[in-house]
């Protein structure tokens, strides 16, 4: 009975990550333009694994080196020849076109920048809030992020259909992108300045920290105001998308008065 649930459990995993399995699959959704975001693979695999390989390279997938009982854990008992690939659920979009909406909408750019944001559901998370908040899209990196997959879109109760989400390759070039267009970048920082004392009410780029080692050195350095929360408790810090909801509402506060 113990195993039913185990298989169970795992066949409703493989559901949610939309997982491709196996050599020829794989290779076939990468010829196919298939939304993939990463590709898990045994470094010890040979044969068409390179094949696989040069695709990935070719669209600009990451691609990431694991041992084979990952490979099992994941596949759930299925047969996957040293290779699996991880499906996107949804379109991504250009940084220029979270622009062109705040544009459309007669707005200030609001946009939300996740800094290695890699737990899906605090992705789920942000997405939700930033879409009830009027945000006009979020920023997340290729690599080292969490990607919209189908934990995330649960997460987001359905905000991850609604709010356009940009993937970028490097995400200081996309700040500068965004400063070029005349948004300031707004970063969230136990050292920075208390929120409630800043102006929010202009061009916004909201950058949010990872979980565990909030913003990185070159992202705090492109930052143009550093913003921190009063922490008046025995713990110094929040819940990444906890954080960032109360930044996004001293936004929104701040833009209705």
């Amino acid at each position: 009975m113990k195993d039913n649930k185990v298989n169970d459990k795992r066949s409703a995993d493989r559901a949610d990550e939309e997982l491709i399995l196996g050599r020829n699959p794989v290779i076939e959704a990468l010829k196919a333009d298939k939304l993939i975001d990463m590709i898990f693979v045994n470094p010890d695999a040979k044969g068409s694994i390179s094949l696989i390989l040069r695709l990935a390279k070719e669209r600009d997938i990451p691609v990431k080196q694991v041992r084979e009982v990952k490979l099992d854990s994941m596949a759930g008992g299925a047969s996957h020849q040293g290779v699996i690939a991880v499906g996107a659920c949804a379109e991504y979009v250009e940084v220029s076109d979270l622009l062109d909406i705040a544009a459309q909408r007669g707005e200030d750019p609001f946009i939300i920048i996740c800094d290695e944001i890699e737990d899906p559901h605090n992705l789920g998370a942000i997405i939700r809030t930033a879409e009830a908040a009027g945000a006009h899209g979020i920023i997340i990196p290729k690599r080292r992020s969490a990607s919209l997959n189908h934990t995330v879109f649960k997460t987001s109760a359905g905000a991850a259909s609604w709010l356009p989400v940009a993937r970028v390759a490097n995400l200081a070039a996309a700040v500068d992108e965004l400063k070029k267009s005349g948004v300031w970048i707004y970063g969230t920082d136990g050292a920075g300045e208390s929120y409630s004392g800043v102006d929010l009410k202009g061009p916004i780029g909201l950058v949010v920290g990872s979980e565990g080692f909030g913003m990185g050195r070159l992202m705090k350095e492109k930052c143009d105001f550093l913003l921190s929360l009063p922490m008046a408790g025995k713990i110094t810090s929040l819940n990444a998308s906890v954080a960032a909801g109360i930044f996004m509402y001293e936004v929104v506060r701040q833009r209705s008065l």
